[in-house]
């Protein structure tokens, strides 16, 4: 794990959760940061007020040691020796069932039941259609002057092996199952969410009770800040079009307790291709990036939840999206249309700090 706190202030803009200039404790409660970089492809960082050092210590090796689990337990790219993760699940799609791990079953069954409960666009068997989408993606990066997009004939080909009711999940022998040759996972939409959510509750149960982890667009916190100065943690919500070193990249601050808040965006994985951006968030019916948003802000009790919704809100038009935000308890949206125009529901506005919300109850 690397250390380094006397660059708090660099770490926690880059996580977006932005904390009180004062260094004032309440009750002996002293704030510590870590900074986590080699898991799930993003820089996770952990906040928390304790009253030793020795105890933050603790939760942060915590964190990591489980962060480093489900990074390998969630990878679609690469095998660990003596592991069955995702990537052994696909490599034997069509061939056997594969023996894996509770949290790996509880993970693909979560996805599965969300996507056969008519969260369409968030599909965990788009694999074939996410590998391609991948493959050009990172051709393009490499080599920008031959940059090219698949053809519909190559990612309708794909589509045919994205049914997710086909997924065969045996809870007694603890086995997942690809029945068809080249099916395959992608997790892309809720493994850093639900790795958060996990982490997060185990660090509650650990004895941590005021904290906050930011995996990328994924915040989750725990309990209030012990700062002595506000009451609810601020989360900064990053504008779109803002410079990578601009001094404020936030469009808006959002302020939560026992809440996450998950952001997705046409600015986090994208190449250009004749001048033209194209974004990693794929809508399954079009199979090409959708177009609705530059980005969609989802603010809700649990981080894997979040997470799938902020993707499955994405990919909808905004009558669609907004209806289905409205129709779910405890999901609060923000959406940022292609124009810069902002959009919410009823109760975003009473987190946001441009609605007259504040860190104070």
């Amino acid at each position: 794990m690397k250390k380094n706190r006397t660059l708090t202030t660099v770490i926690l803009l880059l996580a977006t959760i932005i904390s009180s200039s004062s260094c004032a404790k309440q009750s002996g409660y002293t704030r510590h940061s870590e900074v986590m970089t080699d898991y799930f492809n993003t820089l996770i960082t952990l906040v928390a007020y304790t009253k030793t050092e020795d105890e933050f210590t603790s939760y942060a090796r915590q964190a990591e040691s489980r962060f480093a689990q489900l990074h390998q337990l969630f990878d679609i790219y690469n095998n660990y020796e003596g592991l069955n993760n995702i990537k052994t699940v696909n490599d034997m799609a069509g061939i056997e069932p594969v023996a894996v791990s509770q949290d790996l079953l509880d993970l693909v069954r979560f996805a599965k039941e969300w996507t056969l409960s008519g969260h369409f666009k968030t599909n965990i068997a788009l694999g074939p259609v996410l590998e391609i989408w991948h493959q050009y993606r990172t051709d393009g990066i490499a080599a920008p002057e031959s940059a090219r997009l698949p053809s519909q004939e190559e990612l309708e080909a794909a589509a045919a092996l994205t049914d997710a009711s086909k997924i065969i999940i045996d809870e007694q022998r603890g086995t997942i199952f690809l029945p068809e040759l080249h099916m395959s996972l992608d997790v892309g939409a809720v493994a850093k969410g639900y790795a958060t959510e996990l982490v997060a509750r185990e660090l509650e149960t650990a004895g941590m009770e005021s904290g906050a982890i930011s995996a990328g667009g994924n915040v989750r916190t725990i309990g209030s800040p012990r700062d002595g100065n506000r009451d609810r943690w601020a989360i900064g919500i990053l504008n779109p079009d803002s410079p990578f070193f601009a001094d404020d990249r936030n469009l808006d601050i959002v302020y939560i307790n026992d809440a996450s808040i998950v952001t997705s965006g046409d600015y986090q994985r994208y190449y250009y291709v004749k001048g033209v951006r194209y974004h990693h968030l794929i809508d399954p019916d079009t199979l090409r990036p959708a177009k609705y948003y530059r980005a969609l802000t989802v603010v809700t009790l649990d981080s894997g939840r979040a997470d799938l919704l902020s993707t499955e809100l994405f990919l909808l038009p905004y009558e669609e999206s907004r209806a289905l935000a409205e129709s779910l308890q405890d999901v609060h949206v923000l959406w940022i249309m292609p124009d810069g125009e902002i959009k919410v529901t009823e109760g975003m506005t009473r987190l946001l700090r441009s609605e007259g919300a504040s860190g104070q109850d």
